[in-house]
């Protein structure tokens, strides 16, 4: 079983972000850097899939040098090699992010491809949604569990109010893995020597073939919002005070 575990390196969520002088990103001269939460447990999905069904776990990163260092954890917790996708700059949306995975993952003819549910950084949550409709495959987000069986992949999904759906899905599929999916493992220091020894296909951009100004979210300005605060007080009595509150909420906050 051949399975792809898209990764993305970000800052540590105890960072102090400040926005760089060109408010295109933010400044990342003093940031320290970890593999993506829920792709950490993406990770594990993949290995333990690996260690029941046979076959080879392969990671494919976009980012920039530094971003080999998240690849070489996942190389010595046991995935088996990796491709990396050299880029400087951050992709501004998960279109565009998942137009380049694509182009480096569909050579590989993958029988499973797992994502995180969303990056720590953007947040979006569309990157793995994207990337199944660029490779032609079906679909589940909030994955929790994962049971291959004939060919058929049978999948647990977390829902609102601690719900739960099962569902079935025909292989080869995109899924999405949720934060908690299973106990991560540590690497071993076997597993971290074994890891410079692994593979490593480097690409850049071009490559694969992706024109980064085809669509897509142009990112013009990041900023801190400005932050305000105007109080009013209403005077009256009961009745009065609830016709000039729903008078503001629906002329002047227009929430209803």
């Amino acid at each position: 079983m051949k399975i792809v575990l898209c990764m993305k390196q970000v800052p540590l969520k105890d960072s102090q972000l400040k926005i760089s002088g060109d408010n295109l990103w933010v400044d990342e001269k003093n940031l320290n850097y970890e593999i993506n939460e829920s792709d950490h447990y993406g990770l594990e999905a993949a290995l333990r899939l690996k260690e029941q069904h046979g076959g080879e776990v392969i990671v494919a990163c976009i980012g920039p040098g530094r971003a080999k260092q998240a690849i070489q954890q996942a190389l010595a917790k046991g995935a088996d090699r990796a491709i990396v996708i050299n880029h400087e700059a951050p992709l501004a949306d998960s279109f565009t992010t998942a137009k380049v995975l694509a182009a480096a993952i569909k050579p590989e003819n993958p029988d499973l491809v797992l994502t995180g549910l969303q990056s720590d950084d953007s947040g979006f949550g569309q990157t793995g949604v994207v990337l199944a409709e660029l490779l032609g495959m079906p679909h589940a987000t909030l994955v929790m569990e994962i049971q291959v069986d004939d060919g058929r992949l049978k999948i647990k999904r977390e829902l609102e109010s601690g719900w739960f759906q099962y569902i079935e899905l025909p292989a080869p599929a995109v899924l999405t893995v949720q934060s908690g999916y299973a106990p991560i493992r540590y690497a071993t220091i076997k597993g971290i020597m074994a890891a410079k020894k692994k593979p490593m296909r480097e690409m850049t951009l071009a490559d694969t073939g992706v024109d980064l100004n085809s669509g897509g979210v142009k990112l013009r300005k990041m900023y801190v919002p400005v932050k305000t605060k105007r109080t009013q007080m209403l005077t009256g009595d009961a009745k009065s005070v609830a016709a000039q509150l729903a008078e503001k909420l629906k002329n002047e906050a227009k929430v209803i």
